[in-house]
């Protein structure tokens, strides 16, 4: 019998060629949209989760607010960790990694090499965070200095071979320093939150040790199974009590925790699951981009979305086709054929025809997905879809969209009296329109969304790129590296200001994109600091050519001169700070610190400018408190050049640089480039969005295409007898076409609150953000009105243009 019923079922799909391939070509594409998307989501999902203690690994976060300044990073003091876990048993154990250097320079042959995924940890590191070992023994790896584990990929970079066990790699560490190579381990997975190459050994890092309120390493608790992490993190106040107050007092007046509390400032510290820290984590000094939990949700619904139009489609088309056959239905009953064995036939057609579907969609995910992710920045395999979670999905899904397509003709055809129907007494074409209605405005008004979200996207990003800053992004070089030349930074930056086409040039390793150098310390308006009188903010040291080579503007008071020998203890603060220090006129001024100073000894910065507020970190925060001092950071020498002449700028600094650092590597960027990649994140999310947007709008296409041939396939007859009372074919497809554009405006009627409030929701992720413009709403009208008018006007012009004979030849 299941032979029988999928015989039937094929001559069907070859007798209907052009309504078989619409259906299941728009399904295809929605399925393989679907696949797609799963498998970003559950990458997004996975991070971190494959390792044996995931759960009951947490990462410290300090949250500070002095004098107005909120600072919100995951890193933690030095001995905080050890103080933990002496006081509180439910810490099984601690690690630190600490990577404020960004970099070493390692040496291979003759040459450096720079790298950048180094980082010092403790020797509790590959105990808590159990990565593969190739050889070796990590669980001791690090306990000596001068130790080092490096990942696979490393070993065969610079030795050929994983066998590099009691193998020494040389560093520019100190000038020269040599590390031996304990354990090598497998390359850190994609889906982990850092992804780190060299592990060396924390007894290398050169620190001022035991100041715990200096924040500067990532610290990782292993709690011990059983524990409550939100419960502990209530210890945290007693920690600050026990530990860090004690130590605030030398520096300011304060009495206790709740005097700086009332002062309006705060120092408090949270835990954040391991698992949590890619989707929930955007913090400053983040080891990598992380992703958004928002994200997540949007895609997921996209997804869904997508599935549920070409599902709809699939039913549309199958319900509406299904009229077709009422008299073969018939006939069949008439023949004798049993309720059950029509049910099951229609059932068996529309399964078929969803497993076809599901077939091509997954040879359409394969052969797409490494485009899909070289564009979502991934490395997924189709293969993720075969766990056990997402395997019993696959298989279920074409045996539930065949319930749900199948069952309308299925339950209802087989239920009529046939006598109706071989009368002609049966209309079934209009018996389900209302429901195919409402499942084309659900399309079109998901089609909207995705159509208005994208253009909002969009729309923000130009305006990140076109935003006043506060400096000058184009045409700056920043050559990397300028450690590399040691004493001859100042030599270097003044033989490339000889070359022409390059205007002025800074040596400082703080600029103004995230990927730089941050440095922030406490200063005080008065020598004695307080609760009230202090503040925190980023210090930046530059020479006297920064504010002019980076475009920034001095509203008062003036820049740096090398005329002024006192300016060695000035400070130009941005407009922040002189509006959190309430002077009518700051300059003149002076700040105090004993971070920021020589010898831990208290020194004044005599305020000599105020820099007009710039943009340092992404437009998602507001603009925070910053000063520049004059000293010696040369850590990127930066260029603005002219845009005539580039490729012989750069060949000519190059050739300078070899000059003056042979072996050294060279490595150039542009400031804008480095902006850019500030935003990649939302420029990769635009992208996807705009592509499945317009898959999307496809799909519906084809669903209204194939619903357009059958409506005009249905009132065939009427055309005829319309034509022959002297119809005009303008009529004609106006008539065909108006309830159609009905169902597409009560769509948009729909969708436009909806998509403002989840795109308005978005942009609160941005201080500084553009707005949801009316004409958005009339662009995505327009576009949604006109696909719908093209795609029903060509079957619609089609049938207008029949010949009435025909059509009532047979009347």
């Amino acid at each position: 019998m299941i032979k029988n019923y999928l015989k039937i079922a094929w001559r069907n799909l070859r007798k209907n060629k052009v309504f078989s391939i619409i259906n299941i070509v728009g399904l295809a594409i929605g399925l393989s949209c679907f696949l797609l998307i799963t498998l970003y989501v559950l990458d997004e999902l996975s991070y971190d989760k494959y390792f044996k203690n995931a759960k009951n690994i947490y990462r410290i976060n300090a949250h500070i607010r002095f004098g107005g300044a909120d600072l919100n990073f995951p890193v933690s003091s030095d001995m905080m960790g050890q103080l933990l876990k002496k006081d509180y048993p439910q810490i099984e154990d601690y690690v630190r990694i600490y990577n404020s250097n960004g970099n070493k320079l390692v040496k291979k042959g003759n040459d450096f090499i720079n790298e950048y995924k180094v980082c010092h940890a403790d020797s509790t590191f590959f105990r808590i965070f159990d990565l593969p070992v190739i050889a070796g023994d990590v669980k001791n790896a690090l306990n000596e200095p001068n130790t080092v584990v490096v990942t696979e990929k490393i070993a065969k970079k610079y030795f050929g071979t994983t066998d590099a066990v009691g193998k020494i790699i040389e560093t520019n560490d100190h000038n020269k320093t040599l590390y031996k190579i304990t354990a090598v381990i497998k390359d850190i997975p994609h889906n982990t939150h850092f992804d780190f190459e060299f592990f060396f050994s924390m007894k290398n890092v050169d620190y001022n040790w035991g100041q715990l309120l200096s924040h500067n390493f990532h610290t990782y608790l292993l709690l011990k199974p059983g524990t409550d992490y939100k419960a502990f993190e209530k210890k945290f106040e007693e920690y600050i009590d026990r530990y860090c107050l004690p130590e605030a007092k030398q520096y300011m007046q304060i009495n206790s925790m709740d005097d700086f509390r009332k002062a309006g400032n705060k120092l408090e510290y949270d835990l954040t699951p391991l698992t949590k820290i890619h989707l929930y984590s955007s913090l400053q000094f983040e080891f990598l981009p992380g992703g958004n939990v928002q994200y997540v949700y949007i895609f997921s619904a996209v997804a869904l979305f997508i599935l549920v139009i070409a599902c709809i489609n699939f039913m549309n088309l199958t319900t509406a086709r299904s009229a077709n056959r009422a008299k073969e239905v018939g006939i069949r009953k008439v023949l004798g054929t049993e309720k059950k064995d029509l049910i099951a036939q229609f059932l068996v057609e529309c399964t078929l025809m969803v497993v076809l579907s599901l077939l091509i969609a997954v040879a359409i995910a394969y052969i797409v997905l490494p485009l899909f992710n070289n564009v979502a920045n991934k490395d997924m395999s189709l293969l993720s879809l075969f766990s056990p979670v997402i395997l019993p999905l696959l298989i279920a899904l074409p045996f539930v969209v065949g319930l749900l397509a199948g069952s309308y003709p299925a339950f209802f055809l087989s239920s009529f009296r046939p006598i109706e129907v071989l009368k002609g007494k049966l209309n079934l074409g209009s018996k389900s329109g209302g429901l195919r209605s409402i499942l084309v405005v659900f399309q079109f008004a998901t089609s909207i969304i995705l159509i208005i979200g994208t253009v909002v996207i969009y729309r923000q990003l130009h305006y990140i790129q076109t935003k006043n800053l506060g400096f000058n992004k184009s045409q700056v070089l920043i050559v990397n590296g300028a450690y590399s030349l040691k004493n001859n930074v100042q030599a270097f930056k003044e033989d490339v200001l000889k070359i022409t086409g390059v205007n002025s040039g800074t040596a400082s390793s703080f600029l103004p994109v995230s990927s730089s150098s941050r440095n922030d310390n406490t200063f005080s308006s008065s020598q004695v600091m307080d609760a009230k009188n202090g503040f925190d903010m980023q210090t930046w040291a530059v020479d006297y050519d920064y504010v002019k080579t980076m475009g920034m503007d001095i509203i008062k008071g003036r820049n740096f001169s090398k005329d002024f020998g006192s300016d060695s203890n000035a400070v130009i603060i941005n407009e922040t700070v002189a509006k959190t220090l309430g002077y009518a006129d700051p300059i003149g001024k002076k700040i105090y610190s004993l971070y920021y100073s020589p010898n831990n000894q208290k020194v004044g910065y005599e305020i000599i400018g105020v820099v007009k507020n710039f943009n340092f970190e992404t437009l998602k925060q507001n603009v925070g408190m910053l000063g520049l001092f004059l000293k010696p950071e040369p850590g990127l020498v930066s260029f603005k050049v002219n845009a005539t002449n580039i490729p012989d700028i750069l060949k000519q600094v190059e050739n300078k640089w070899k000059a003056m650092a042979p072996g050294m590597p060279y490595s150039y960027r542009f400031l804008d480039e480095s902006f850019n990649e500030m935003y990649n994140s939302e420029q990769r999310i635009g992208k996807i969005i705009l592509i499945f947007s317009t898959l999307a709008i496809m799909v519906a296409c084809l669903g209204l295409f194939g619903l357009s041939t059958f409506i005009a396939e249905q009132r065939t007859k009427e055309i005829g007898i319309r034509k022959v009372l002297g119809a005009s074919v303008t009529g004609l497809v106006q008539m065909l076409s108006k309830d159609f554009v009905r169902l597409v405006l009560i769509a948009f009627v729909i969708a436009a609150p909806v998509s403002w409030y989840f795109m308005n929701k978005w942009l609160q992720d941005f201080a500084y953000r553009t707005t949801i413009s009316w004409w958005i709403f009339l662009i995505a009208a327009i576009i949604a009105v006109s696909i719908a008018v093209i795609t029903v006007s060509f079957q619609a012009i089609r049938a207008a243009l029949m010949n009435p004979v025909k059509s009532l030849r047979s009347e």
